[in-house]
């Protein structure tokens, strides 16, 4: 290829405009012809960039062309983004390797296959067997029982997310999202009453249950922006971290180190009987979809918490201590770390993640800070939830949009511009992305 000879860029992210408006600002540096339908394209084009969603990639075009085609999104990554094939690929690996950092990062966590309700009570005997240990037959009158939650495996945006400590609670959730099945049924969509949460089990299948973590680091949002609240009035809120990584050729894993902190709503409480199996969790589920009637004022910058007071779970709203830099930078570590284990395993699982060298990918990946004052070396653990393809980043907002700007640039600077240009590069990186994981797959040519 000659030095910096003009590329083809079809870019095309439908339904989401600011990811697409993103992308062309980050390429507008660069010596690059836009497309918005991949047919427009000369036929004799060399080199062609293929920045879009999944739909819309010509996988072939990747696959036939690996010299000259670049894409936004690898042709297979199930054992990443399907919360099921995500727990699966990480139990054979931690069989091998028992000492790696997932486990204590990954809460322990069973996979359900069900079509009915009426299959779980097999399943205690079979595939849930050790869950069946540890759960009592009903609600326990203990203070604070074990509870856990249960997610589908292939939903997002808080759908099918509930919370139960017992069998029949776990059984009264599958009963509800049957009947709710029955009751929809020759409905429009539109027509569907209810909270807008439930999932159809006989087209879902797969759901995971994971110990729910009951001591969440605890932070008011409020207190470092600024609303003229007295400090007396500030109460501790739950919330996850969404970091942005991105996976590169076969494979480097970069981690964007500006990370988020997407808070609930409402103040941080134990659960309780009437939860479980409830869908109104606003103090629990921290997604920002769920949140969105409350605008930007539930999503900060991990770094702009520094200084926040912290508040125990276990003693609900007493101020224990402050979020200082070296407890930010402490959890950024962990959060790289987990990332390179997680990639790692999901290459264990060649069936269902496949490395391309002429691909590159954008994940959102959510994780969980707990907080335990008691352990003075290491009060804080992350533990990572779900990886996400093409995350919703429109929901960061405006205040913040800036970083998505920033990281924008940085996947071209790291993953575009090698790939196409041959001479010095002029623009620089903000050095914003962490390397996490460089490994080689598919020998010297990565095919």
């Amino acid at each position: 290829m000659e030095e910096n000879t003009q590329f083809h860029a079809f870019v095309s992210f439908p339904d989401a405009r600011l990811t697409e408006s993103l992308v062309e600002k980050a390429l507008s540096s660069l010596n690059v012809k836009l497309y918005k339908h991949l047919s427009d394209i000369p036929k004799d084009a060399e080199s062609i960039l293929q920045w879009s969603t999944y739909d819309e990639t010509s996988h072939e075009l990747t696959m036939e062309r690996p010299k000259r085609v670049l894409s936004s999104t690898y042709v297979i990554r199930k054992s990443l983004i399907r919360k099921h094939f995500l727990h699966q690929s990480i139990k054979n690996y931690l069989a091998k390797k028992p000492d790696s950092t997932l486990t204590r990062s990954i809460p322990p966590t069973w996979h359900v296959e069900i079509v009915h309700s009426d299959e779980l009570d097999e399943l205690w005997v079979d595939d849930l067997y050790d869950l069946a240990q540890i759960l009592p037959d009903v609600s326990s009158d203990l203070e604070i029982p074990k509870w856990f939650i249960l997610k589908p495996g292939m939903a997002d945006r808080g759908m099918g997310i509930r919370l139960f400590n017992s069998k029949e609670g776990l059984q009264d959730i599958f009963n509800s999202f049957e009947n709710n099945e029955d009751e929809d049924e020759g409905k429009e969509h539109s027509e569907v009453e209810g909270d807008g949460t439930a999932v159809m089990i006989s087209q879902l299948r797969h759901f995971v249950v994971q110990e729910y973590l009951l001591n969440p680091l605890l932070i008011d949002p409020r207190e470092r922006v600024g609303g003229g609240i007295s400090p007396d009035r500030y109460r501790g809120r739950k919330f996850h971290l969404r970091a942005y990584c991105v996976a590169q050729g076969a494979l480097k894993v970069h981690l964007f180190t500006r990370i988020l902190a997407l808070f609930s709503s409402v103040e941080y409480s134990h659960p309780s009987a009437e939860m479980e199996g409830s869908s109104r969790l606003s103090a629990h589920l921290t997604n920002t979809a769920l949140q969105a009637q409350h605008g930007e004022e539930n999503v900060r910058l991990l770094q702009e918490l520094v200084g926040s007071r912290l508040f125990s779970a276990s003693s609900q709203n007493v101020e224990t201590a402050r979020l200082t830099q070296g407890d930010v930078d402490f959890i950024i570590d962990e959060v790289a770390a987990s990332l390179g284990e997680v990639f790692r395993a999901c290459l264990t699982s060649p069936v269902h993640f496949q490395t391309l060298p002429n691909a590159f990918e954008l994940f959102g990946v959510d994780l969980l800070v707990t907080y335990n004052p008691a352990i003075n070396d290491r009060p804080f653990q992350v533990h990572l939830l779900e990886l996400n393809a093409e995350p919703a980043i429109h929901l960061t907002g405006p205040r913040l949009e800036w970083i998505l700007e920033e990281l924008f640039n940085e996947i071209s600077h790291t993953c575009v511009m090698p790939f196409f240009c041959t001479s010095p590069l002029r623009q620089e990186s903000k050095g914003s992305l962490r390397l996490c994981l460089d490994t080689q797959v598919r020998g010297g040519g990565a095919w």
